[in-house]
């Protein structure tokens, strides 16, 4: 397959670009043209792209695939006016666009599968979310409904469309594990606020073989891993919303405790909930302190295997491996 790859300099697109490399797909990472490096990947090249007027080369023609994973970090920064903004149409115009440029490719890719997050839900509680659940009514749930919708409209261009829906993703080389290991290997972590908050999370190897999932059905075939991805046969390619996460979520207190052991250190020094207010303003209550039960119905629906089903394999898996 020819796939097209925003965002694929991050945590997620360098695994991915990797992964679908070593199977032989040609890849085409789409980069904004000061970032292009010459001669792109071993197995395929990058293509300039300006995600504010949508403008692609030619060299894009001919794709099989689109994955979408283009997005100012959102932890990246305090979220002033200004870093909000950024977030959101570093994600929500940028789709736009880029699916405004594919759609003028003859013929359009068949897939189109584009990144979204579960902050979709907002902060629920205990309740249990499914894909079938209603969005929240904050910042980030409002960024996630109209990223989704601007993805959705690739519909428009023949093309099955698959919004994932990202829990934590857990990585020793990125995401908010690599941020959390210091602090705990120095015996100084602890729980969040009160600790009683859900975390949806996910392994980052667990993502790169989902996104592979959602990729099958559209001429690919599927990846060589330790693992099958399917654990059903004759199910449908997935379309729609996907909840990209480990179907154990875990209290935050539970991760700190999992953490902790793994590392073999204690976790004793828990960071208040007005500590982290005051420090991060409202990217504390976002991604810190609000509570997100999050299940993968419909991967589970539609027979995926996960490499990391709970939290104690999962973090000692990843920080075993080099």
């Amino acid at each position: 397959m020819k796939i097209l790859v925003t965002g694929s300099t991050g945590l997620v697109g360098t695994a991915l670009v990797k992964a679908l490399s070593q199977e032989g797909h040609t890849l085409c990472r789409l980069l904004r043209p000061q970032s292009v490096v010459a001669g792109g990947t071993k197995t395929g090249f990058d293509v300039p792209w300006n995600p504010a007027t949508g403008e692609l080369e030619g060299a894009a023609a001919g794709a099989d695939a689109v994955v979408n994973l283009a997005g100012a970090s959102i932890a990246g920064g305090r979220w002033t006016a200004a870093r909000k903004k950024l977030l959101a149409t570093s994600r929500v115009d940028a789709t736009r666009q880029l699916v405004t440029a594919v759609g003028r490719l003859a013929p359009p890719p068949k897939v189109f599968v584009s990144a979204s997050a579960v902050g979709y839900y907002g902060n629920r509680g205990d309740e249990e979310l499914t894909e079938e659940s209603a969005s929240g009514n904050d910042f980030l749930a409002g960024v996630c409904r109209a990223w989704e919708e601007e993805a959705a409209k690739a519909e428009r261009h023949g093309m099955r469309v698959v919004q994932l829906r990202f829990g934590i993703i857990l990585a020793k080389q990125g995401g908010a594990l690599q941020k959390m290991l210091p602090p705990f290997r120095m015996g100084v972590g602890g729980r969040l606020g009160s600790g009683q908050q859900w975390m949806s999370w996910v392994t980052l190897a667990d993502v790169v073989r989902v996104i592979q999932f959602a990729l099958e059905g559209s001429g690919m075939r599927g990846a060589t891993g330790v693992a099958p991805l399917r654990s059903a046969v004759n199910v449908a390619p997935v379309r729609g919303a996907l909840n990209v996460v480990a179907p154990q979520p875990v209290r935050n207190v539970e991760f700190t405790r999992a953490l902790a052991k793994a590392l073999r250190r204690p976790a004793i020094f828990p960071a208040p909930a007005f500590a982290l207010r005051l420090a991060l303003g409202e990217m504390a209550e976002a991604l810190l302190l609000s509570s997100q039960r999050v299940l993968p119905k419909k991967l589970e629906q539609a027979g995926y295997t996960f490499l990391h089903p709970e939290i104690g394999g999962a973090l000692a898996a990843i920080l075993t491996t080099r």
